[in-house]
This record gives C-alpha cells, structure tokens and sequence, in this order.
C-alpha cells in the first residue's frame, strides 16, 4: 500500500508541475491544451524512466498508448469503410455510397507520429478521413506505412509510393470510380514529409505527373539538417511536441544509436561534406521578417558523428533539400502552419520556396495553433482547435479537388 501511495503522490506532483507550465497567451481551449500538454509530457518522462531501468524502449512505451485509440473499419449510412492491402501495404479505404454522376475525387492521407508512432486507424485519423469522404464526396485511402526503428529509413517512404502507384494505376482508379486527374496527397507532420518527398519523387516521373493534381501539407516536418531554427528554439518545450520529444522519435527513422539523437539535440549531427546543402533550409534567406525576430543565424556543426549515415543527405528524408529544378514541376499546393510549433518554420521555408519557382501555394497560418491538433479532433480529446484546422485544410480540397 505505501509503494502505491508513493507512485500516486509521485504521479500529483508531476502531473502538477506539467500543468504549470506557461502557455501561450492567445491559446483557445487553454485548460484543455495544458492537460494534454501535462499529459504528453508526463508520458515522455515515464518512457524515458522505463527505458533507463531497463524495463522497455521509450517508443514502445507511446506506442502501446497510441494501440487503445485504434478503431475497427466501421461504416455508416453515408461512407463503406475497408481495410484492405494496396501492394502488400495495409489501407483503409473510405467509400461514398451514393451514387454519383461523374467521376469523383481521391485523397491520399498519410498518419503523422515522428515516423515510429500512428495509424491510419487511429480514431482522429479515421474521423477526419471520414469527413473527407463525406464533404467532398471523395474516395479517401488512409495509409499504414511501416513503422521506425523496425523499419528505418527509406522504409516508409518506399511505402508510401507503392501505395499511391498501385492506386493510380488505371484499372484501380476505374475500379473505385476515380477521376485521374483530380488527386491529391495529404499528411500532417512526419506524413507531411512523405506526402511531400513522394510527390516530388512522382511529379518529376511522366507516367504519374498528370494524375497528381494537389498536395495538402499540414505542419509538415521537412529536413532533419538544422535543429536550431527559430521555432525550434522559441518552442522547445511545446506546447504538445517538445524539440526533445520529436529529436528522440524522429531520429529513430535513421538509427537507433543514441549518439545521433545526442548530436541533434547540440545541432551538430551533420557529416563533412554536407555543407553544400545548407542553402537549401538557411532559414534566414526564407523565413519572413515577423519570425526571424532577434534570432541570429549559426550552421550546423559539421564532423562530430563518428558515423556517416547517408540517410541525412538525402532529399526523400529531408524534402527541403529538393533543388529549384525539382520543385518547379509541383502541382497546387495547400500548407497549413501553427503558431505555437516547434515545426512552423520547416512550412514556412518551403512556402517560400516554392513561391520563388513559381508553384501555386495557398497558405494557412493559425496564430493560437499548435503541433498535433489533427490527431486530437475525435473523442476522447474533441479539440476545437483540431476541427478548425480539419474545416480549412477540407474546405481548400473542396474548392480546388
């Protein structure tokens, strides 16, 4: 009885000392956030206790909390939902049952969680697709790519492209009464770098080019070169995604040896010979004036890995690194940027970017949002923050799908 009295107590002052720290002013939900917040964080601090006794990996730890909010493939009245395999990689599929006179839109979606962690069928996922499906009388395919650290680098991205190649195949798209030339590849955070990175690997590729009309980018995290930029700075700490939390997961696409996530914390993680690339994410070339602020630019630290990984220098990781040549055959493209991320300022490079080659960007900048908020729409959570994102990411494909 006293051992569990004292992880209680442990628990209140943690949970209470979570709960204090400050928030962004402009916040809505603001008690709603800080209990998330506190809760996130405090579920990082027990991984990373279990892990350093021994007991089991940090990840495995989120992952097991992220298994409860898996959902079964359930129709309704208005959407057939399938679990099934496109290329031996599992999908959910979200069909309109209507009957409709032409041919319809597709959306492509693809699960953010820092490349270890989510599902398609997560219950905010599955939402939010469904909603998809229904507003814009859409075929939707949520995607499960396979996860890091059993799966590093490329995996999930070779996933990823054989999924959306086996759905635009001619006879798939007719089959599911598609309209080829009206698709378009969505994700949110860590899916955000693989929607991004496969339709620049696509859109440079005749035979798939002209099936590929938008993507749909929300918080995306885009290089993994420079962990110091302004954002990842101003919100170290959150709100939801600390730089700590997402350096810990996101490294473990690359490798599990602890030295590299230890290196991207001190930003000195990059290889001799890399330097060439650091045009491509100097924030202060791209960054607009109102969030450069006072901060001054330094590069990444080169040499200090005693070991090469070849997976930091290249663009299907890190989609900044695209040269202007490959960017200038983008299709219509739709970012959204939060605030209060510590990933904000990957988005707005690569709207800057694109911009200067001439690609059509539609942007959307919420002041009081915040990392995460689409996995946070649905029960047990029902974020207002989440549905307004969800409203305006779905109110673009409407217009322009």
């Amino acid at each position: 009885m006293g051992y569990k009295t004292l992880c209680f107590g442990l628990f209140l002052i943690l949970f209470a000392y979570y709960s204090y720290i400050p928030m962004p002013e402009n916040i809505e939900e603001r008690w709603k956030i800080q209990f998330l917040d506190a809760g996130m964080k405090m579920l990082s601090f027990m991984a990373k206790m279990f892990e350093n006794l021994g007991l089991i990996k940090y990840e495995d730890v989120l992952s097991i909390f992220m298994r409860v909010l898996l959902t079964k493939p359930v129709s309704d009245e208005n959407i057939t939902v399938i679990d099934t395999d496109f290329s031996d990689i599992p999908v959910r599929l979200y069909l309109p049952k209507w009957k409709s006179e032409r041919q319809r839109p597709a959306v492509i979606y693809i699960h953010g969680g820092a490349f270890t962690l989510g599902s398609c069928k997560i219950r905010s996922y599955d939402y939010l697709n469904r909603w998809t499906a229904n507003k814009l009388d859409a075929v939707v395919v949520g995607l499960d790519y396979r996860l890091a650290p059993q799966y590093p680098f490329p995996t999930a991205f070779e996933d990823c492209v054989l999924v959306i190649k086996f759905f635009l195949q001619d006879t798939i798209l007719e089959k599911y009464g598609v309209d080829p030339t009206r698709i378009c590849i969505s994700g949110d955070s860590s899916g955000g770098s693989l929607a991004t990175a496969a339709t620049q690997l696509l859109q440079n590729n005749p035979e798939y080019k002209d099936k590929i009309k938008a993507q749909a980018l929300i918080y995306p995290a885009l290089q993994f070169i420079d962990t110091l930029m302004p954002s990842h700075r101003e919100y170290e700490h959150g709100p939801f995604l600390s730089r700590e939390i997402g350096i810990k997961l996101a490294h473990l696409y690359v490798t599990e040896d602890i030295a590299l996530h230890q290196a991207m914390q001190r930003n000195e993680h990059m290889p001799q010979g890399s330097r060439h690339l650091f045009k491509f994410v100097n924030w202060s070339d791209f960054l607009p004036e109102k969030y450069k602020k006072n901060h001054v630019y330094n590069e990444p630290t080169l040499g200090k890995l005693n070991v090469f990984y070849p997976a930091l220098m290249d663009s299907r990781l890190s989609p900044l690194l695209a040269s202007d040549s490959q960017l200038q055959s983008l299709p219509l493209t739709y970012i959204l940027t939060c605030e209060h991320d510590v990933l904000r300022d990957e988005g707005l490079i690569y709207i800057t970017r694109l911009r200067n080659v001439g690609v059509q960007v539609a942007h959307d900048h919420i002041e009081e949002g915040i990392h995460g908020v689409m996995s946070l729409i649905a029960m047990p959570y029902n974020l207002q923050l989440g549905l307004k994102v969800g409203e305006k990411y779905i109110s673009w494909l409407e217009k322009n799908l």
